[in-house]
């Protein structure tokens, strides 16, 4: 797989490439060590990294997406990230506002000479870009979600299945906040999302990390007991105290922070949560793993060849 991205590399140096902008998108499951190889390789290749993660956006969730701390030139290890840590949890943040982002920023890396690197687990967010997904400037409609935030997730997930089914088999009943997106945005332009992909923008080199599933469920299990380490806990007390536990704010659905509602309330331990969280995480990991999967695009790196990188 190295080999081919070398070749993918030299080729879009040279007269050879196709004559639209390089994109290198690096993904795979939570905890698979993405930014760990995105940073190599872009001090390697002069790139700057695109963060696709839809909970690394977010202001004050900082353990619980496991985020990068980074100076006041937005550098992490000498390399400059994007679109990390630069919306308000009280805000709603859609693919449509990602991949408009995205793509200037993608424009600006272009134009300095750098390599753009798109690097997260967002399924979604990737496909987005990669898919050139036409997404029409739909406006959230709060009466319209009012509704569908009265349905319990299954009967939610069972209307959009009735009305784009495609969209449906890519999204977990669990992601509420995507199921309503893709529902809103059906009421707005009466077409599915599905039906809106055009040809995509980029000459795009995909890279996924590979685990073996019982590798990458121990690292995730030491990920979450750092996490807690580092204060989770107060983190999670902060953001439930500040803006509701019980609020529709997709920035409130993140793992790691639903599950201590019940510590807070006196219902549960604190190894119970952190077990909760574990297990939602391998669930997540999983959903993960079964979307990147469908790709016929991704060159799958081994975990064990990552150090010959």
């Amino acid at each position: 797989m190295m080999i081919e991205l070398k070749e993918w590399l030299e080729k879009i140096g040279t007269s050879g490439g196709t004559g639209k902008t390089p994109l290198l998108v690096i993904l795979g499951p939570t905890a698979s060590g993405k930014t760990a190889l995105s940073i190599e390789l872009a001090h390697e290749n002069n790139g700057e990294i695109i963060s696709a993660d839809s909970r690394q956006i977010y202001r004050e969730i900082d353990i619980g997406s496991d985020k990068l701390p980074l100076d006041a030139n937005r550098c992490h290890d000498g390399i400059t990230h994007h679109l990390i840590d630069f919306v308000s949890p009280e805000e709603t943040y859609t693919m449509g506002d990602f991949k408009r982002d995205a793509e200037k920023i993608i424009g600006e890396i272009h134009a300095r000479g750098h390599l753009p690197m798109l690097v997260g687990g967002t399924g979604l967010y990737i496909r987005a870009i990669t898919d050139n997904y036409s997404l029409p400037a739909v406006k959230i409609d709060p009466e319209f979600r009012k509704k569908l935030y009265a349905m319990n997730k299954e009967d939610l997930h069972k209307l959009l299945e009735e009305k784009d089914p495609i969209t449906a088999a890519k999204i977990h009943m669990n992601n509420i906040p995507y199921v309503t997106r893709a529902l809103e945005i059906i009421e707005g332009t009466g077409a599915p999302k599905s039906d809106q992909t055009a040809e995509s923008k980029y000459n795009v080199f995909m890279m996924g990390i590979q685990w073996p599933r019982e590798e990458l469920y121990a690292r995730i299990d030491q990920r979450v007991d750092l996490q807690l380490q580092r204060g989770l806990v107060e983190e999670s007390k902060m953001l439930i105290e500040k803006y509701g536990a019980n609020s529709h704010l997709p920035s409130l659905t993140s793992l790691g922070l639903k599950e201590f509602v019940p510590y807070f309330n006196g219902e549960s331990t604190l190894e119970q949560v952190s077990q909760k969280i574990k297990t939602a995480t391998r669930q997540y990991a999983k959903r993960q793993i079964n979307w990147f999967r469908k790709d016929a695009a991704i060159h799958w790196i081994a975990s064990e060849s990552l150090d010959e990188i």
